[in-house]
């Protein structure tokens, strides 16, 4: 009965778009997507988001999502489409560049998740790394970023960047977070939308045309993704780091240029990447709380008139210095102080302070 329900939407939407835009097909298209998916389960992003960040290879555990589901507090479960190393968290059929290089893998079925995680009336973020992508990079180099005898350019840490200018490199991307959104996943967030940070940037070489400067290219490729990703009312997001609304970084990750297109920003404002002496701090990472004050100002400043929801990542990890419970409350402390839209915990291993995901008293 559903199905036959749904069907008859499907077709009656089709037929009124038909109607009304004169035979545009894409139009068509997107809304049966959008009226397939309000079929499905969904969930409105929470007022306060409290959530955490779960790898594919964590997700790849029996019970593991619903070990962190039962978390008490939690609403938001982050959970990676494609990771720092190129991986694709699953094996996606519209995307057969990805099943090619041997980025896909059946770490999760993406409808199963999306069906769990809202089960438990919880919102799911689906990450999608983007530029850095050691996998297409190698597999295809004429999609990475180059030295200047034409070899793939290789972070510090050994790894390949695609190319921020190529619009094929945006399409690989946008397909895969087009397939999760399908699947169920309420929000794509993207991470390390920019352009390269670490390693010898003065051998980099950019192929091709660059249709507009660094500043205007990550904007340009946000609207790409949120015209795709809107109409299937998938709300979309990105990472920025912590410094960027502070000053310019040199990376092409302005705030206000993104804010514009997405729904969310995420500053990631970890204490321990602040050098001594920001924010006129003699150590930021002994002042979690101040710190992470300090750079939310910027960022209000920086997204003010924008209708962007702000809400940061906060440290949750031991870097410099072990990280206490009370070293994570201090930074929720001054994330509710500044009305921000929540929070999520970065811990790379998966491991929490649980007590910092529940609700204001």
């Amino acid at each position: 009965m559903a199905v036959a329900v749904l069907l008859a939407l499907a077709a009656g939407i089709t037929l009124g778009a038909r109607t009304v835009r004169g035979g545009n097909d894409a139009q068509a298209e997107q809304a049966v997507q959008a009226a397939m998916r309000q079929q499905a389960s969904f969930v409105s992003v929470p007022r306060e988001i409290r959530g955490v960040h779960v790898t594919m290879s964590l997700a790849s555990l029996r019970g593991k999502l619903q070990q962190y589901l039962a978390l008490p507090g939690l609403n938001t479960i982050e959970l990676d489409v494609k990771d720092e190393d190129g991986r694709v968290g699953f094996v996606p059929r519209s995307v057969p560049l990805a099943r090619r290089t041997g980025a896909a893998g059946p770490f999760y079925n993406p409808r199963r998740a999306a069906r769990l995680v809202h089960s438990h009336g919880a919102y799911l973020i689906g990450r999608v790394v983007t530029f850095e992508d050691p996998v297409l990079a190698e597999k295809h180099p004429e999609l990475a970023i180059h030295t200047s005898d034409g070899s793939v350019w290789r972070t510090s840490a050994g790894l390949g960047w695609t190319n921020p200018y190529d619009r094929r490199v945006w399409r690989y991307n946008v397909d895969l977070a087009v397939a999760a959104a399908k699947a169920g996943f309420d929000e794509i967030q993207f991470d390390y939308v920019r352009f390269p940070s670490d390693g010898d940037l003065s051998l980099i070489r950019y192929p091709g045309v660059h249709p507009q400067p660094m500043k205007w290219t990550i904007p340009a490729f946000v609207q790409y993704a949120s015209k795709r990703l809107h109409p299937l009312g998938t709300r979309v997001s990105v990472d920025v780091f912590g410094l960027s609304a502070t000053r310019d970084l040199g990376i092409g990750q302005l705030p206000r240029r993104v804010s514009r297109y997405v729904d969310a920003v995420y500053p990631m404002v970890y204490p321990s990447h602040y050098s001594p002496g920001e924010y006129n701090l003699p150590d930021p990472n002994a002042a979690p709380g101040r710190t992470v004050t300090y750079s939310l100002l910027d960022f209000q400043t920086a997204l003010e008139g924008r209708k962007a929801r702000l809400t940061p990542w906060l440290q949750d990890f031991s870097l410099g210095r072990t990280y206490t419970l009370d070293d994570v409350r201090a930074q929720i402390a001054a994330t509710r102080a500044q009305h921000t839209h929540g929070y999520l915990l970065w811990n790379a291993e998966g491991l929490y302070n649980a007590p910092a995901l529940l609700p204001p008293a």
